[in-house]
């Protein structure tokens, strides 16, 4: 652990703060002990949900590394990541996560991630935002089988 690439991440988050350019969340990909790719929450400046940090950062370095996996590389996030980015990070096979603030914290701060982490452990048909599988028969199954015939296919 690096205590600097923390700061970095801190830095980051306070700065887009200041800045008013997003929420109080910043991090960095380091690779090698060098930092990669930075990323800030910019959901509101970007109209976009998915503009967290960590995920912003996991983008630009997949762009500048040039893959889609980071295994060798760290993520230093200034929060404990949200369900989302944790996906993210299970996605981009990163290696290790170090992070400052807990989501109990974040929950404090008023980004509260709870409601996300009970619902994801419901079943589809009992979330709040209803989910409701629609049996398509064969029809439904036609990509899954097109992909398991490509020879070529990549997994990830």
């Amino acid at each position: 652990m690096n205590p600097a690439l923390l700061k970095r991440a801190i830095e980051l988050a306070v700065h887009n703060v200041r800045s008013g350019q997003g929420g109080p969340f910043g991090a960095v990909v380091v690779k090698d002990g060098r930092i990669v790719a930075e990323g800030v929450n910019s959901v509101i400046t970007a109209n976009d949900p998915t503009a967290h940090a960590e995920v912003t950062a996991i983008r630009r370095a997949c762009e500048k590394l040039g893959t889609f996996h980071l295994p060798g590389c760290e993520v230093y996030t200034s929060c404990e990541p949200c369900p989302m980015c944790l996906g993210a990070i299970y996605w981009a096979h990163v290696d290790r996560v170090w992070y400052a603030m807990t989501k109990d914290e974040a929950a404090q701060a008023e980004f509260d991630d709870s409601l996300i982490y009970e619902q994801i452990a419901l079943a589809p048909q009992t979330r709040l935002i209803p989910m409701v599988r629609v049996d398509m028969g064969e029809e439904a199954a036609r990509p899954f089988r097109e992909w398991l015939g490509k020879a070529d296919r990549i997994r990830y």
